[in-house]
Formats: C-alpha cells, structure tokens, sequence
C-alpha cells in the first residue's frame, strides 16, 4: 500500500497499472467510512500477494487526482487497468463485497508466479531462472533476480535482465544502483550528502556527473525528505 500525490499519480497509478491492477482508495481523513473502509482493502489486497496493488490518495491534499476520478462523495474505490478504470465502487461495503472487487481483479498464479514465490521462500536463485525460461519477461522474477546479482555486483546481467520490461520506479532504482556500482560509487549513510554536494557544481557541463546525480536520487527514493531538496538544487543548477 501506498500514498499518492498528485505528482506520483502518473507513475504510481497509470504507469503501474500497465503492469498490475491499481486498486485506487479515494479517502480523507474527516471522513468515517472512509477509516472504517480501508482495512477492509487493505486486507482484501494483501490477500493477493502481489498479484493487486492499493494505493490511497487524501483527495483533500490531492485534488486533481480526485477530480480525474470526477468524484463527488467518498470513500470511492476504482480498479485501474492498463490506464483505464475497468470497475469500482462509491461508499463503504461489506468486507465480502471488497474480497470479491479485488479477486476479480487478480489473476489466477501461472507456473512462472509459483517459481518466483518458491524463490521468495527459500532465498534462492534457481527457480527465477526456470520462471524466466517460461515467461522471459516476467516482472517479478526479473526484479529479484536483478537485485540478487546487484548484491553480489554482477551489474551488466543485472542491467541487461531490466532491459526486458518497461521502467518503473522500482527498476528505476535498481538501474541507478547498477550504473553506481559499475562505477565503483558507494553509498555508505551519511555519505550520500557529500557525494551529491560534490556533484551539484559539475551537473550543469557534465552529464556522468548530472547522471550520477539523478542516480544517487533514486537510491534516496521520493520519501526521504532530502530528494526534493535535492531535485530543487539540480532544477536551479541545470535552469
């Protein structure tokens, strides 16, 4: 489960749901069905290991997501599907009437999605190589499995395996961690400060220093409260 903003809706919602159904939980924090109405959801997705994924916006903070919706009373719930609102519902329900939204919504496991659960599980590489072999770009098996070989800085298998699937900000963050690693930059704590600092009077000319600077970003991610005022510094830099 995540929050959105406004400025994560295209990525977080629409972007991501080209790869998996969104589950979109339109609330507030005024609002009492609302509170009582997203456990309810959260547990319902949960359920479905992966297969669905929620993501709730305060409409109060984010209007124009809520007016994308044209939503004029909530909770309201909606199922986004490759960019397109395919089901949804306005006020709460019954916990039954959420379990199946949501299992419509999920997929029944291919052979692939049970190797990559065995991967899970035992902490090994094997069956996300055979899931690759019958499904070569699955997405879950390809994010593992790069993050496995990351680890161990196997970085050129781990960036050609995310070539195979569209970008999101996960593969974002794991392609920024392997151009970081093929250069030999480490990211130790407190260490990330300096390293951008550096780079912030060369970002303008230099563009494997502007590159490195954005990677370094990513490996912050949207919630560390320093990446905006980084991406702030880099915008007066570069404009």
């Amino acid at each position: 489960m995540a929050d959105v903003t406004d400025a994560m809706f295209e990525d977080a919602v629409l972007a991501r749901s080209e790869q998996v159904p969104v589950v979109v939980d339109l609330w507030a924090p005024w609002c009492g069905p609302c509170r009582t109405l997203g456990p309810i959801i959260e547990k319902a997705v949960d359920a479905t290991e992966g297969s669905v994924e929620l993501v709730k916006v305060n409409v109060d903070e984010n209007p124009a997501t809520a007016q994308s919706f044209q939503v004029q009373s909530i909770p309201a719930v909606f199922a986004v599907v490759d960019r397109k609102v395919v089901d949804g519902f306005i006020g709460a329900q019954p916990e039954a009437v959420v379990t199946e939204f949501v299992n419509k919504l999920s997929p029944a496991p291919s052979q692939a999605d049970v190797l990559v659960d065995e991967a899970l599980r035992e902490g090994t590489e094997a069956p996300l190589r055979r899931a690759l072999e019958l499904q070569p770009d699955h997405e879950g098996a390809i994010t593992q499995l790069a993050a496995s070989l990351l680890a161990r800085g196997e970085t050129d298998e781990a960036t050609k395996l995310l070539g195979r699937i569209p970008e999101t900000p996960g593969t974002r963050r794991l392609l920024a961690e392997a151009r970081l690693a093929s250069q030999d930059v480490r990211v130790d704590g407190d260490d990330i400060d300096r390293l951008l600092g550096g780079l912030l009077d060369r970002v303008r000319d230099d563009e494997s220093a502007r590159q490195e600077f954005l990677d370094l970003l990513e490996t912050l991610g949207p919630e560390d409260p320093r990446t905006a005022g980084y991406r702030r510094a880099l915008a007066t830099r570069l404009f």
